[in-house]
């Protein structure tokens, strides 16, 4: 059974983060921010201007007390010991903003809007640095732990794609549709009409590995090497859409939300991962193949995948209502993940110890 905070907002709650005090913080539509203590009191509550939805927020890496949020095309930085009106606000998106993601040393923001485009923002003139680009909606951008200039992004164009601010263009791009089997079956004819449009990323600690969370239902784990990221992992999660992923900070722990209202813990790491990958791109990789091509390689590739990747999730919650934002945090000790969904209260479940 679910703990509810509620009193924070009047609609629907969109967007969470929790700063390294414990501090939590949702945003919901039009324009409602809400702070709340480790216990669910309500700690705070702010209009932001306009009155546009809050569609996202984190704290800073380097001072908890200082907040991102976006609402409409625009980002106000919000001191949360004084929640009477933004310390700044700054324009730089054409479009509705749909992610942040501030790199650890606190210097540079990406925001994804609804054009496609990541700007990217130098925090001490407020300034675009760079302005890079996916071919539709892009729907999440993460910077990398202990990379400060590098990042991945992913949109409703079914690509992800690798970043080093250096360049104007990505280092690596994959898009979604490549390993999808063309020839006609239940599985590939479901993916036709539900394709893999990518909404959510999450980076684990480490920097290197990363998940994608699509449409399709489907969870993809990618591994950065160099350069380039190679495929991992790739498991049916959800009946529908996955509209969240959420690595769990030192671990290989994933959490997802979904469109058909559950949320569920992946143990995505160690031994047990590796064991899990198809052995057809195991072996490509050991032999430094290209991925397969061939359409009937692509089908046996995809069997393989399908008969050996079986991930099973260490807990599932059937929290009833679509997910739309993920976060955790310790309350008295335990680990607990927090839901926000199509109400305007924040549900707060236990989470197994590792």
């Amino acid at each position: 059974m679910a703990a509810k905070w509620s009193g924070g907002h009047s609609s629907s709650v969109l967007c969470l983060d929790v700063n390294t005090e414990g501090l939590v913080a949702s945003g919901a539509e039009r324009g409602e921010l809400s702070l709340w203590a480790g216990g669910g009191s309500l700690a705070g509550q702010l209009q932001l201007p306009e009155a546009e939805d809050v569609t996202s927020l984190l704290f800073s890496p380097r001072c908890p007390t200082r907040l991102y949020t976006s609402h409409g095309e625009t980002i106000s930085v919000v001191d949360v010991r004084a929640l009477k009106e933004p310390l700044e606000c700054f324009h730089v998106n054409e479009e509705e903003i749909n992610c942040l993601s501030v790199n650890e040393t606190d210097t540079v923001l990406a925001a994804a809007d609804d054009s496609g485009a990541v700007k990217v923002v130098d925090l001490g003139s407020k300034r675009v640095s760079r302005s890079l680009r996916h071919s539709n909606i892009c729907s999440s951008v993460a910077f990398r732990p202990q990379r400060p200039q590098s990042l991945v992004s992913c949109g409703l164009d079914m690509q992800v794609m690798l970043w080093n601010l250096q360049k104007a263009r990505p280092l690596w791009t994959r898009n979604l549709q490549e390993c999808e089997c063309e020839e006609e079956s239940p599985q590939s004819a479901g993916q036709f009409l539900n394709p893999p449009l990518a909404h959510s990323l999450s980076v684990a600690s480490c920097g290197n590995i990363f998940a994608c969370g699509a449409q399709d239902g489907r969870v993809r784990i990618f591994r950065v090497t160099g350069g380039r990221f190679e495929d991992e992992l790739e498991f049916p999660a959800h009946s529908l859409g996955v509209s969240q992923v959420l690595f769990m900070p030192g671990a290989y722990w994933l959490l997802t939300g979904g469109n058909d209202g559950k949320v569920s813990l992946w143990d995505v790491g160690g031994d047990a991962g590796k064991r899990r990958k198809s052995p057809a791109k195991s072996l490509q990789r050991r032999k430094g193949q290209a991925p397969a091509s061939s359409q009937k390689e692509r089908k046996l590739s995809q069997v393989a995948s399908d008969e050996h990747t079986r991930v099973l999730p260490k807990l599932t919650i059937e929290h009833g209502e679509k997910v739309n934002w993920l976060s955790c945090t310790e309350i008295k000790g335990s680990r607990r993940v927090l839901v926000a969904d199509q109400s305007s209260s924040v549900s707060v479940y236990p989470l197994p110890e590792a």
